[in-house]
């Protein structure tokens, strides 16, 4: 029963049994509409499920794959590219390293090639002029020895022999000249281990590793390095038990002694005052370490590394120096060549006012590059 006192028909009137049909009618028509479409939506379901959709959604599944795959392998090969330009720069900048130390140690293997040059060449000339001396010391004993065979009067030739003997002061001559003639060799076996020093310690190793004599190879590289300690310190290298050779990259382990090197020259110079320190000790050790590596100490008595900059000693572009005066790079290299390329492990030792002990402990084997 309708509530009459509610509803009302559109006209403000009580609603009557047409306008109840027509509503009826609208809401069964509604129903109707309702009906059809859920039909609808549940063929279109039915539909998503048969084997054409199925086909249809794996292949475009598989493109999608297909793009993301292609999306990785490109990720993949520009990682690859960025990794090895990495490689390239790090190579390049191992270079410039090496050839910023060349440069900065020309001047004194300049130094220590003109030394013996010098002395050579004086000892040359002195010879030269000997060798005149000689000759007409010779030209007047053959004169004497004519004189005597043919029985004539030999006391004018003697006379003669004995002034000419005078001259050349030949008992001078024979003590300097084996002297200058042995001091010119020294100098010419200087001459030529120091540019066979400097050829091999730049000779690049092409990436490959080799049976090193790592005793050699401190020799070769204190003789490179020579100007740049041997006026701040007297350096040794010694052996302490059998030291195997080790399988390294020749080149680099060079560069990574010497920077180790002139480090501990640098840091020994700091310490120098006229009058009251005029030289301070460096020493290289080579050391076997159990039965799989082979440590290089590098010992110097200069002033240490202070507490507050010593986590950041083997970080690229560090240094404690002034501007110019140093790259930052040294360190890094020595950590780069020996840890990265060698599968070994440097550390330090170090009191501030007592020196400093770098130790670098290298597989005899060659290691793993990282």
């Amino acid at each position: 029963m309708l509530n009459q006192t509610h509803t009302e028909s559109p006209g403000g009137r009580p609603p009557d049994l047409d306008d109840l049909d027509a509503l009826r009618r609208k809401l069964a028509a509604r129903d109707k509409t309702i009906h059809v479409l859920k039909r609808r939506v549940k063929e279109r379901d039915d539909s998503l499920a048969t084997p054409m959709t199925t086909l249809e959604q794996n292949i475009a599944l598989g493109k999608v794959v297909a793009m993301k795959t292609q999306q990785l392998s490109d990720e993949r090969r520009e990682l690859q590219e960025a990794l090895a330009e990495l490689g390239r720069t790090q190579a390049m900048l191992l270079q410039a390293q090496k050839m910023e130390s060349i440069g900065q140690l020309a001047a004194g293997v300049a130094h220590e090639i003109n030394t013996p040059t010098q002395y050579v060449r004086d000892n040359v000339e002195f010879v030269s002029k000997a060798q005149g001396m000689i000759a007409s010391l010779v030209e007047s004993a053959c004169a004497l020895a004519e004189a005597a065979e043919r029985h004539d009067p030999t006391q004018e030739a003697a006379q003669a022999f004995r002034r000419q003997l005078k001259r050349s002061k030949f008992a001078f001559l024979q003590e300097q000249v084996p002297a200058a003639l042995e001091q010119s060799l020294d100098g010419l076996r200087r001459i030529s281990r120091i540019v066979g020093a400097m050829k091999e310690f730049s000779h690049p190793s092409a990436g490959e590793k080799e049976q090193v004599d790592l005793h050699a190879l401190a020799e070769t590289t204190v003789t490179v390095a020579r100007n740049e300690w041997k006026y701040v310190a007297s350096l040794t290298i010694r052996c302490e038990g059998e030291v195997p050779p080790v399988c390294c990259l020749r080149d680099e382990i060079a560069q990574m002694l010497l920077n180790l090197v002139v480090n501990a020259a640098h840091a020994i110079k700091d310490t120098l005052e006229p009058g009251v320190r005029e030289s301070g000790r460096i020493e290289i050790v080579l050391a076997p370490h159990e039965d799989s590596h082979v440590d290089i100490r590098v010992i110097d008595d200069g002033g240490g590394i202070p507490e507050a900059v010593r986590e950041k000693v083997f970080d690229p572009f560090f240094t404690t120096k002034g501007v110019g005066d140093g790259t930052g790079q040294g360190l890094a290299i020595v950590y780069s060549t020996v840890v990265d390329k060698h599968g070994g492990v440097v550390f330090f030792d170090t009191e501030v006012g007592r020196g400093t002990e770098f130790v670098v402990r290298l597989p005899i084997h060659g290691g793993q590059e990282a």
